[in-house]
């Protein structure tokens, strides 16, 4: 890998991450197009810490409230009808589906599953998925329940496949059960905080050896990417959360639907190869 294609890669992840369209797909696309195979899932894994570590900053406060309030609820029992306690909870119910299962199919995930038919017709079967989920979903609550972070959970764990998309899984179970788009964004990001970083540490050592297969990034660059996905994935976390309070989701759903449908004639064609 070049300095040119990690810091690609790093804006890749910093654009797609907290959209709707799945950043894993996008840098499996982008590495086998630019240079020819798949920079691995390892190396997603670590620079998503970038943008993970942009949520935190960005919602630091949120986040500072809900441990104290948590903590705080742990050893008081009065405190534990505060909403703030209750969420903190459902974040770590929440994030237990994903790191379960990403644990189970570790090898699936990093092989089989990064098979780019797979990512072309996940991308565009979720996109109607998420388009009937925006049209019809009742969009009538703020407030999240325990039911709610268990099937989000669920649907983040979805996102294990390339295609699917973290916050494209959440956000559309979130409007099917009938949280209003803002609010199942912002659990989104909240969500996807333990998952990204425990996917990323997990796959640090993964990362400095270098002789496994695909396109290797040397550490440095690594760095690089995830450094540089970080200051994009800030100024795109203030843009989605303006955006989704005044507009749905569709201009996402089209977009899935003609990157599925390019990424399919590119391999029908030859022009990238699936795996």
């Amino acid at each position: 890998m070049t300095w040119l294609q990690a810091i690609v890669l790093g804006i890749v992840q910093g654009l797609t991450e907290f959209l709707p369209i799945s950043s894993s797909a996008h840098i499996r696309i982008v590495s086998e197009l630019w240079f020819g195979g798949d920079a691995g899932a390892s190396f997603t894994a670590v620079i998503q810490l970038g943008t993970e570590t942009a949520v935190i900053i960005y919602f630091a406060k949120d986040i500072w409230r809900l441990l104290r309030a948590w903590f705080v609820g742990l050893f008081k029992s009065a405190a534990r009808s505060d909403p703030d306690y209750k969420l903190a909870w459902y974040v770590i119910i929440g994030s237990a589906p994903i790191a379960l299962l990403g644990v189970v199919f570790k090898d699936l995930i990093r092989s089989g599953l990064r098979n780019l038919w797979i990512t072309a017709v996940v991308l565009m079967v979720f996109a109607v998925i998420l388009a009937i989920a925006d049209e019809l979903g009742r969009q009538r609550r703020d407030q999240l329940t325990m039911r709610d972070s268990i099937v989000m959970g669920f649907a983040q764990a979805m996102a294990l496949v390339p295609g699917v998309s973290r916050s494209g899984g959440t956000l559309t179970a979130g409007m099917f059960l009938g949280l209003k788009r803002e609010a199942a964004t912002r659990y989104s990001f909240l969500l996807a905080i333990p998952a990204v970083f425990g996917a990323g540490i997990f796959s640090i050592p993964d990362v400095m050896d270098r002789s496994g297969p695909g396109v290797q990034a040397s550490i440095p660059q690594t760095v690089v990417a995830t450094a540089v996905s970080f200051v994009v994935g800030y100024a795109c976390v203030a843009w989605l959360l303006r955006y989704v309070s005044k507009n749905n989701f569709m201009v996402f759903v089209w977009y899935r639907i003609a990157l599925g449908a390019v990424l399919c004639g590119l391999l029908a064609t030859g022009v990238v190869a699936p795996t």
